[in-house]
Protein backbone atom coordinates (compact mmCIF):
# COMPACT_ATOMS: atom_id res chain seq x y z
CA UNK A 1 0.00 0.00 0.00
CA UNK A 2 1.43 3.46 -0.85
CA UNK A 3 2.44 5.48 2.18
CA UNK A 4 0.26 8.12 3.75
CA UNK A 5 2.09 11.35 3.08
CA UNK A 6 2.16 14.68 4.89
CA UNK A 7 1.37 17.84 2.94
CA UNK A 8 4.82 18.33 1.40
CA UNK A 9 5.11 21.08 -1.23
CA UNK A 10 6.65 20.37 -4.62
CA UNK A 11 10.11 21.97 -4.97
CA UNK A 12 8.83 24.31 -7.70
CA UNK A 13 5.77 25.38 -5.73
CA UNK A 14 5.70 27.96 -2.94
CA UNK A 15 4.96 26.19 0.32
CA UNK A 16 1.25 26.24 1.19
CA UNK A 17 0.19 27.16 4.71
CA UNK A 18 1.07 24.28 7.07
CA UNK A 19 -1.75 22.15 8.39
CA UNK A 20 -1.72 24.03 11.68
CA UNK A 21 -2.51 27.29 9.84
CA UNK A 22 -5.94 25.96 8.91
CA UNK A 23 -6.36 23.64 11.87
CA UNK A 24 -8.70 25.88 13.87
CA UNK A 25 -11.13 26.29 10.99
CA UNK A 26 -11.02 22.64 9.94
CA UNK A 27 -11.29 21.29 13.48
CA UNK A 28 -14.18 23.62 14.28
CA UNK A 29 -16.11 22.25 11.30
CA UNK A 30 -14.68 18.72 11.26
CA UNK A 31 -17.12 16.03 10.24
CA UNK A 32 -18.05 13.77 13.13
CA UNK A 33 -15.83 10.65 13.41
CA UNK A 34 -18.96 8.50 13.52
CA UNK A 35 -19.97 9.87 10.12
CA UNK A 36 -16.64 8.81 8.62
CA UNK A 37 -17.14 5.33 10.04
CA UNK A 38 -20.61 5.14 8.51
CA UNK A 39 -19.24 6.34 5.18
CA UNK A 40 -16.43 3.79 5.28
CA UNK A 41 -18.91 0.98 5.82
CA UNK A 42 -21.56 2.16 3.35
CA UNK A 43 -19.83 3.63 0.32
CA UNK A 44 -19.07 0.36 -1.46
CA UNK A 45 -22.68 -0.77 -1.46
CA UNK A 46 -25.13 2.06 -0.72
CA UNK A 47 -27.16 3.12 -3.75
CA UNK A 48 -26.25 6.83 -3.54
CA UNK A 49 -22.50 6.26 -3.50
CA UNK A 50 -22.71 3.73 -6.32
CA UNK A 51 -24.74 6.18 -8.40
CA UNK A 52 -22.34 9.07 -7.75
CA UNK A 53 -19.23 7.00 -8.42
CA UNK A 54 -20.68 5.66 -11.68
CA UNK A 55 -21.29 9.20 -12.94
CA UNK A 56 -17.76 10.30 -12.06
CA UNK A 57 -16.31 7.19 -13.72
CA UNK A 58 -18.34 8.04 -16.83
CA UNK A 59 -16.92 11.57 -16.87
CA UNK A 60 -13.35 10.20 -16.56
CA UNK A 61 -13.74 7.58 -19.27
CA UNK A 62 -11.47 9.35 -21.77
CA UNK A 63 -8.93 10.50 -19.16
CA UNK A 64 -5.40 9.12 -18.85
CA UNK A 65 -2.74 9.96 -16.30
CA UNK A 66 -2.74 11.55 -12.87
CA UNK A 67 -6.12 12.09 -11.21
CA UNK A 68 -6.71 13.77 -7.84
CA UNK A 69 -9.71 13.16 -5.60
CA UNK A 70 -9.68 16.38 -3.57
CA UNK A 71 -11.48 15.60 -0.33
CA UNK A 72 -11.42 11.83 -0.80
CA UNK A 73 -12.95 10.94 2.58
CA UNK A 74 -12.50 7.26 3.31
CA UNK A 75 -11.56 6.39 -0.28
CA UNK A 76 -14.65 4.79 -1.80
CA UNK A 77 -14.44 6.72 -5.06
CA UNK A 78 -10.73 6.02 -5.42
CA UNK A 79 -11.39 2.31 -4.87
CA UNK A 80 -14.06 2.42 -7.60
CA UNK A 81 -11.74 4.22 -10.01
CA UNK A 82 -8.87 1.80 -9.36
CA UNK A 83 -10.51 -0.55 -11.84
CA UNK A 84 -9.34 1.82 -14.61
CA UNK A 85 -5.63 1.08 -15.27
CA UNK A 86 -5.24 4.32 -17.27
CA UNK A 87 -5.59 6.40 -14.09
CA UNK A 88 -2.75 7.22 -11.69
CA UNK A 89 -4.81 7.91 -8.58
CA UNK A 90 -4.06 10.38 -5.78
CA UNK A 91 -6.18 11.59 -2.89
CA UNK A 92 -6.26 14.59 -0.57
CA UNK A 93 -7.95 14.42 2.82
CA UNK A 94 -7.60 16.62 5.90
CA UNK A 95 -8.85 14.23 8.58
CA UNK A 96 -6.15 11.72 9.61
CA UNK A 97 -8.32 8.66 10.27
CA UNK A 98 -10.25 9.10 7.02
CA UNK A 99 -6.99 9.53 5.09
CA UNK A 100 -5.64 6.32 6.61
CA UNK A 101 -8.81 4.43 5.69
CA UNK A 102 -8.66 5.81 2.14
CA UNK A 103 -5.07 4.64 1.68
CA UNK A 104 -5.92 1.16 2.93
CA UNK A 105 -9.08 0.86 0.88
CA UNK A 106 -7.92 2.25 -2.46
CA UNK A 107 -4.17 1.70 -2.73
CA UNK A 108 -3.90 5.28 -3.98
CA UNK A 109 -1.34 7.73 -2.68
CA UNK A 110 -3.10 9.86 -0.07
CA UNK A 111 -1.81 13.24 1.11
CA UNK A 112 -3.14 15.11 4.14
CA UNK A 113 -3.98 18.72 3.50
CA UNK A 114 -6.64 21.34 2.80
CA UNK A 115 -8.42 21.97 -0.48
CA UNK A 116 -8.02 25.68 0.30
CA UNK A 117 -4.23 25.36 -0.21
CA UNK A 118 -3.41 22.21 -2.18
CA UNK A 119 0.06 20.75 -1.51
CA UNK A 120 0.74 20.00 -5.19
CA UNK A 121 2.69 21.70 -7.94
CA UNK A 122 1.06 23.71 -10.72
CA UNK A 123 -0.36 21.65 -13.61
CA UNK A 124 0.11 18.36 -11.73
CA UNK A 125 -3.03 16.50 -12.79
CA UNK A 126 -4.90 15.52 -15.94
CA UNK A 127 -8.14 15.58 -13.96
CA UNK A 128 -9.35 16.62 -10.51
CA UNK A 129 -12.51 15.36 -8.82
CA UNK A 130 -14.11 16.92 -5.76
CA UNK A 131 -17.37 15.34 -4.62
CA UNK A 132 -19.49 17.13 -2.01
CA UNK A 133 -16.53 19.08 -0.63
CA UNK A 134 -17.07 22.71 -1.69
CA UNK A 135 -20.29 22.64 0.34
CA UNK A 136 -18.36 22.14 3.59
CA UNK A 137 -18.08 24.91 6.17
CA UNK A 138 -14.28 24.58 6.36
CA UNK A 139 -13.92 25.27 2.63
CA UNK A 140 -13.51 28.69 1.03
CA UNK A 141 -15.13 27.97 -2.37
CA UNK A 142 -13.36 30.80 -4.19
CA UNK A 143 -9.93 29.78 -2.87
CA UNK A 144 -10.63 26.10 -3.48
CA UNK A 145 -11.68 26.63 -7.11
CA UNK A 146 -8.54 28.71 -7.71
CA UNK A 147 -6.43 25.90 -6.25
CA UNK A 148 -8.20 23.22 -8.30
CA UNK A 149 -7.58 25.26 -11.43
CA UNK A 150 -3.92 25.79 -10.51
CA UNK A 151 -3.09 22.09 -10.11
CA UNK A 152 -4.84 21.08 -13.35
CA UNK A 153 -2.77 20.78 -16.51
CA UNK A 154 -3.91 22.99 -19.41
CA UNK A 155 -6.96 21.32 -20.92
CA UNK A 156 -7.39 19.27 -17.75
CA UNK A 157 -10.82 18.14 -16.57
CA UNK A 158 -12.54 19.25 -13.36
CA UNK A 159 -15.47 17.22 -11.99
CA UNK A 160 -17.53 18.56 -9.10
CA UNK A 161 -20.54 17.20 -7.28
CA UNK A 162 -22.60 19.40 -4.97
CA UNK A 163 -25.87 19.05 -3.04
CA UNK A 164 -28.63 21.13 -4.57
CA UNK A 165 -30.97 23.86 -3.31
CA UNK A 166 -30.22 25.89 -0.21
CA UNK A 167 -33.81 25.40 0.92
CA UNK A 168 -33.07 21.66 1.28
CA UNK A 169 -30.55 22.39 4.04
CA UNK A 170 -31.30 19.93 6.84
CA UNK A 171 -30.22 18.67 10.23
CA UNK A 172 -28.06 16.14 8.42
CA UNK A 173 -26.24 18.97 6.63
CA UNK A 174 -25.57 20.59 9.98
CA UNK A 175 -24.36 17.28 11.39
CA UNK A 176 -21.72 16.94 8.67
CA UNK A 177 -21.00 20.71 8.66
CA UNK A 178 -22.31 21.46 5.20
CA UNK A 179 -22.73 25.21 4.89
CA UNK A 180 -24.02 25.61 1.34
CA UNK A 181 -26.06 23.94 -1.39
CA UNK A 182 -26.35 25.20 -4.96
CA UNK A 183 -28.15 25.02 -8.31
CA UNK A 184 -26.95 23.93 -11.72
CA UNK A 185 -27.04 27.50 -13.01
CA UNK A 186 -25.12 28.89 -10.03
CA UNK A 187 -22.46 26.17 -10.13
CA UNK A 188 -21.82 26.68 -13.85
CA UNK A 189 -21.55 30.42 -13.25
CA UNK A 190 -19.10 29.91 -10.36
CA UNK A 191 -16.89 27.74 -12.55
CA UNK A 192 -16.89 30.31 -15.33
CA UNK A 193 -16.05 33.12 -12.91
CA UNK A 194 -13.18 31.00 -11.51
CA UNK A 195 -11.60 30.88 -14.98
CA UNK A 196 -12.76 27.46 -16.17
CA UNK A 197 -13.89 26.81 -19.73
CA UNK A 198 -16.81 24.73 -21.02
CA UNK A 199 -18.71 24.57 -17.70
CA UNK A 200 -21.55 22.09 -17.81
CA UNK A 201 -23.75 21.36 -14.79
CA UNK A 202 -26.58 18.84 -14.62
CA UNK A 203 -28.98 17.74 -11.93
CA UNK A 204 -29.26 14.09 -10.94
CA UNK A 205 -31.18 12.10 -8.31
CA UNK A 206 -34.34 13.64 -9.74
CA UNK A 207 -36.84 10.82 -9.37
CA UNK A 208 -36.08 10.54 -5.66
CA UNK A 209 -36.21 14.29 -5.00
CA UNK A 210 -39.83 14.18 -3.75
CA UNK A 211 -38.83 11.58 -1.15
CA UNK A 212 -35.88 13.74 -0.12
CA UNK A 213 -38.16 16.73 0.36
CA UNK A 214 -40.62 14.61 2.35
CA UNK A 215 -37.85 13.27 4.58
CA UNK A 216 -35.99 16.52 5.17
CA UNK A 217 -38.76 19.09 5.30
CA UNK A 218 -41.73 17.22 6.74
CA UNK A 219 -40.77 14.07 8.65
CA UNK A 220 -37.82 15.74 10.38
CA UNK A 221 -40.04 18.60 11.55
CA UNK A 222 -42.50 16.08 12.94
CA UNK A 223 -39.71 14.16 14.68
CA UNK A 224 -40.55 10.97 12.76
CA UNK A 225 -37.22 10.33 11.07
CA UNK A 226 -35.22 8.78 13.85
CA UNK A 227 -34.37 12.01 15.64
CA UNK A 228 -35.91 14.24 18.25
CA UNK A 229 -37.77 17.45 17.44
CA UNK A 230 -36.23 18.11 14.07
CA UNK A 231 -32.88 16.38 14.57
CA UNK A 232 -32.09 13.47 12.29
CA UNK A 233 -29.98 10.39 12.16
CA UNK A 234 -27.34 10.29 9.43
CA UNK A 235 -28.43 10.02 5.81
CA UNK A 236 -25.59 7.51 5.39
CA UNK A 237 -27.17 4.24 6.43
CA UNK A 238 -27.88 0.76 5.16
CA UNK A 239 -31.19 0.47 3.34
CA UNK A 240 -33.27 -2.70 3.09
CA UNK A 241 -31.95 -4.59 0.04
CA UNK A 242 -35.12 -4.16 -2.02
CA UNK A 243 -35.29 -0.42 -1.28
CA UNK A 244 -31.60 0.03 -2.05
CA UNK A 245 -31.94 -1.87 -5.34
CA UNK A 246 -35.01 0.17 -6.32
CA UNK A 247 -33.36 3.50 -5.55
CA UNK A 248 -30.25 2.50 -7.47
CA UNK A 249 -32.31 1.37 -10.46
CA UNK A 250 -34.00 4.77 -10.57
CA UNK A 251 -30.63 6.55 -10.59
CA UNK A 252 -29.44 4.24 -13.37
CA UNK A 253 -32.53 5.08 -15.42
CA UNK A 254 -31.71 8.78 -15.06
CA UNK A 255 -28.04 8.18 -15.87
CA UNK A 256 -28.89 6.92 -19.34
CA UNK A 257 -31.40 9.61 -20.26
CA UNK A 258 -30.16 11.67 -23.24
CA UNK A 259 -31.59 15.01 -22.02
CA UNK A 260 -30.75 17.07 -18.91
CA UNK A 261 -33.18 16.90 -16.03
CA UNK A 262 -34.84 20.08 -14.71
CA UNK A 263 -34.20 19.42 -11.01
CA UNK A 264 -32.54 16.96 -8.66
CA UNK A 265 -31.04 16.36 -5.26
CA UNK A 266 -27.47 16.80 -6.52
CA UNK A 267 -25.61 18.70 -9.22
CA UNK A 268 -22.72 17.16 -11.19
CA UNK A 269 -20.56 19.64 -13.10
CA UNK A 270 -17.62 19.37 -15.45
CA UNK A 271 -15.30 22.04 -16.81
CA UNK A 272 -11.85 22.41 -18.38
CA UNK A 273 -8.83 24.47 -17.55
CA UNK A 274 -8.20 26.59 -20.66
CA UNK A 275 -5.39 25.40 -22.92
CA UNK A 276 -3.86 28.88 -22.77
CA UNK A 277 -4.68 30.14 -19.26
Amino acid sequence: MPPLSPATPHPKQPAPPPLRATADLCQTHAMEPAEYRLMDQAEAGMWWYRALHARIADALRATHGRVLDAGCGTGGLLARLSANPALDLHGLEYEAEAAHRAAQKSGARIVRGSINALPFADASFAAVVSADVLCHAAVDPQAALAELRRVLAPGGLLILNMPSYQWLMSAHDRQVHNARRTTATALARDLQQAGFAQPRARYWNTLLLPLMILQRKLLNRLGKNGGNHGETVSDVAAFPPLVDATFHALTELERHLPVPLPAGGSVLATARKPENP
